[in-house]
């Protein structure tokens, strides 16, 4: 059996590293972490709010003690109501990450589980997320379907 427990802000350092080892495999290996020291203390706070709308699961690495094997990480947020959705609270999955040397050893998918169940206990309508070839069936073995999104993004 795979234990999963909610990360605490003592795991704040290996969420960033996880998180970073998400990001280098969906848009190539940057390899930057100047932004780790200014997202930490924010994603420390994020982390100790229990009733808070983020959250994040994990499963230890086996043999690296105070290491993080996996990762799965998870807003609620809340829009306009409409006819699926009267409540307008939508769950948005992101930073899913296996360490390498610990994948295909269903840790994703424990966490997934778990976020999942936290999705459903607050009251959330639907889960969207975006997902790399490589993570996909994973994804559609759960039940998420490809949606036609005209999803169209600004920085500021």
């Amino acid at each position: 059996m795979i234990l999963v427990r909610r990360a605490t802000p003592e795991d704040a350092q290996e969420v960033l590293r996880l998180r970073q080892i998400m990001i280098d495999s969906m848009f190539g290996a940057d390899r930057s972490t100047a932004w780790h020291g200014e997202s930490l203390p924010t994603l420390r706070t994020r982390l100790s709010e229990a009733d808070g709308e983020f959250a994040a699961f994990v499963v230890d690495h086996p043999e690296e003690p105070r290491t993080l094997a996996a990762l799965v990480a998870g807003t609620i947020e809340y829009r306009i109501g409409r006819t699926r959705n009267p409540l307008g609270t939508v769950g948005f999955v992101f930073s899913v990450a296996t360490d390498p040397g610990t994948r295909r050893r269903g840790y994703a998918r424990a966490c997934m589980g778990e976020l999942l169940e936290w999705f459903r206990a607050h009251g959330v309508a639907q889960v969207q997320l975006t997902s790399s070839a490589e993570a996909r069936p994973l994804y559609d073995s759960l039940g998420f379907r490809p949606k036609p999104d005209p999803l169209l993004e600004l920085k500021l």
